[in-house]
């Protein structure tokens, strides 16, 4: 495969995962589908971090952008440009660094909750998520501890398939530049 053309390949795989992690922070903000909770401040802090909006988000969005147009052929899709995409890939690196550190601080530190009459992060510091019995301490918001879990999980999945495939394009991005990509046209 030509370095043009996994660009492309790249590109087309990181814009889901972008889109993933934006939509999993801003539920986030929204515990039981309602807001209440953001309104009054009780939210996860790792929440407010915006790991998934700004990391996974425009932080890979923004150089999947660039390195579609380096699979292109024109301004973008000759030796200059794949030596950008290996600047733009590690912003992505960063920004795929930044959500998946997050989201293992948010898996980390468990859900705010509210625990009796009191709002506290009753897990952090704790292996909550292998002893499911203790998630019933949390009574407001409804599911937390799962909500938490399930949407910090898939922010780490996305961070880690943004990180490999932002690395594999600064490499490709590496051999586009010192090889050409590759992207000549065709006389039928």
């Amino acid at each position: 495969m030509c370095t043009g053309r996994c660009s492309s390949c790249i590109a087309v795989t990181l814009y889901p995962l972008a889109l993933i992690s934006i939509i999993c922070n801003i539920v986030l903000f929204f515990p039981d589908a309602n807001t209440k909770y953001a309104k009054d401040g009780h939210i996860t802090e790792e929440v407010k971090y915006m790991g998934g909006l700004v990391g996974g988000g425009v932080m890979v969005l923004l150089p999947a952008l660039y390195i579609h147009l380096t699979g292109k052929q024109g301004c973008c899709g000759n030796r200059c440009g794949m030596f950008l995409s290996i600047a733009f890939a590690a912003v992505g690196v960063a920004g795929a660094l930044y959500n998946l550190s997050v989201a293992a601080l948010g898996l980390k530190n468990g859900p705010l909750c509210k625990v009796l009459l009191i709002w506290s992060t009753p897990f952090k510091d704790s292996d909550y998520l292998t002893e499911d019995t203790w998630w019933v301490k949390c009574t407001e918001p409804r599911n937390i501890v799962q909500f938490n879990t399930g949407l910090f999980g898939t922010l780490l999945a996305c961070g880690c398939l943004q990180l490999v495939l932002c690395a594999i394009q600064m490499i490709n991005g590496l051999f586009g530049c010192l090889c050409g990509t590759c992207s000549k046209k065709t006389i039928i």
